[in-house]
């Protein structure tokens, strides 16, 4: 058994999530962003690791074992983003048939929630550059959940950290008047009338104009590879946007589930700390140098090279497309 520690912070601390977890205090986290392995997507070589369980009801269970003690060290004004996405099944289960879809995201979710946890938000991450599938018999797969989760029912939630631009149209709307006869200023029972198409003599000047709006809970955020993983990585771009909405700069973020380091790397970027754990040696070793490197560079760099890798992974998803189809017809045939 692992003896209590004092919190540590930008560092990768080696072992089992939940062992590990077990080591740290209580209230001592501001946030969590994760993404832990999916079910019976790969092996990872790792002893004890998660996602190689017999069935979806003990990866969930195990899942939810480590996430009580997120919930332990998290504050009380503490959020946890949680990025997880669905399998399908290959073999028959009890209840469930082959190519049946498990619903992993939503179960997990209901679970956590169970477990005390509340949910907030059930955020959509689209990928634009999402990986061709092989497959006739359905859509292919382009998003994944985000679901955002709190310990409390009041939080730290910075909304204007990660506000988005006012769409034109709606500034255009904004600038005339309404009559009281327009469509949308008829009160819909159950709903509340937007100020927007409240009827009005004159339109919003342009002092008083906003310039952003409260972000949404579909996130256009494209993949980005990285050269030192041979596993999957979610782009930094996710975790800094969940980070700057659920950590105060100069807070602590928590990863159990670090893998090549994308949390921390994010984290580091944003005037942040972070905490990792990681079960697998290798992937420890990757983390600290992918880090490190980070640091030796120019502020704005990182983020350029990101916004490439993104944008090359988008024509590489184009190309590969018609060449998934044409694999597809031939295994069909």
């Amino acid at each position: 058994m692992l003896e209590k520690i004092t919190i540590p912070i930008d560092t990768i601390l080696a072992g089992d999530s939940r062992a590990v977890l077990q080591t740290l205090p209580d209230d001592s986290i501001h946030c969590c962003v994760t993404s832990p392995p999916y079910y019976a997507l790969r092996d990872y070589e790792a002893e004890g690791q998660i996602g190689r369980e017999a069935t979806p009801e003990e990866y969930i269970e195990r899942l939810v074992e480590v996430f009580h003690e997120v919930k332990r060290v998290l504050r009380s004004d503490g959020t946890f983003w949680l990025n997880i996405a669905d399998t399908y099944c290959k073999r028959p289960q009890q209840g469930v048939k082959r190519k049946d879809m498990l619903g992993i995201p939503w179960r997990l979710a209901l679970a956590l929630r169970s477990d005390g946890w509340y949910l907030r938000s059930n955020i959509i991450w689209e990928k634009g550059n999402a990986m061709p599938e092989s497959v006739t018999d359905r859509c292919s797969r382009s998003y994944e959940h985000i679901f955002q989760l709190s310990k409390s029912k009041n939080y730290y939630f910075d909304r204007a950290a990660i506000a988005e631009p006012i769409a034109p149209s709606t500034l255009v709307r904004m600038r005339s008047g309404r009559s009281g006869s327009n469509k949308y200023a008829e009160r819909v029972p159950g709903q509340t009338l937007q100020a927007i198409n409240r009827p009005r003599e004159a339109g919003v000047s342009e002092e008083e104009l906003p310039t952003h709006r409260n972000k949404r809970d579909v996130w256009h955020i494209n993949t980005t590879s990285y050269s030192g993983a041979h596993f999957a990585t979610f782009p930094p771009q996710l975790a800094e946007t969940c980070i700057l909405a659920g950590c105060p700069v100069g807070g602590v973020v928590l990863d159990p589930f670090f893998g090549s380091g994308t949390t921390g790397l994010a984290a580091k970027r944003n005037g942040r700390h972070y905490i990792g754990v990681e079960i697998n040696l290798a992937f420890c070793r990757l983390a600290e140098e992918r880090i490190a490197a980070e640091a030796r560079r120019k502020p704005n760099e990182a983020r350029q090279e990101d916004s490439a890798k993104a944008s090359a992974s988008a024509d590489k998803a184009a190309k590969n497309a018609s060449e998934s189809l044409e694999k597809a017809k031939k295994e069909e045939a």
